[in-house]
């Protein structure tokens, strides 16, 4: 089993959060044990999550992705989209699945499944939160992959999305 290492500064991936900074990696005693623990800043939710360095493998936290798996992930934004004819509570819970999986394909298939040309139907609001959510989880880690900001990823993102 590969033990994978987190630096102070660099960015990394937290499945049901996104992307953020390890500020620190630190060792403390905790409830009598030595535990190392990572903490990470989420910016945009002015929160920092500290995790034992034991469970973040099984949390799912990770490097950020390579170029080739965010292109991989920007090439399946151009695919047409795979709407199931199943209840959208049903489809609502496969799609939170794939963003909190915090795998870059699977939320971009979100994406591309759940996004409207703003001449096309209106989508719900549930709908709307679900894209919404992908949406800004998709660019925050494009942004990071592609040293940018997260409006310049989201604009990338809404040029792929548009030239179906």
């Amino acid at each position: 089993m590969s033990k994978e290492t987190f630096n102070p500064g660099e960015y990394v991936v937290y499945p049901t959060h996104g992307v953020g900074k390890v500020v620190s990696v630190t060792k403390d005693k905790i409830a009598g044990q030595d535990l190392e623990l990572i903490a990470i800043t989420f910016d945009k939710d002015r929160m920092t999550l500290r995790i034992p360095m034991i469970n973040a493998k099984k949390t799912g936290l990770r490097a950020l992705s390579s170029k080739d798996v965010m292109n991989e992930a920007l090439e399946t934004l151009k695919g047409k989209a795979k709407v199931k004819r199943t209840m959208w509570s049903r489809r609502a819970q496969e799609y939170e699945a794939k963003i909190n999986s915090g795998d870059p394909v699977s939320i971009a298939e979100v994406v591309r499944d759940l996004y409207k040309p703003s001449e096309k139907t209106e989508q719900s609001y549930s709908e709307r939160q679900i894209y919404e959510q992908a949406l800004d989880r998709l660019a925050s880690e494009l942004a990071a992959v592609d040293k940018t900001n997260s409006s310049e990823a989201e604009n990338k993102l809404y040029r792929i999305l548009k030239m179906d």
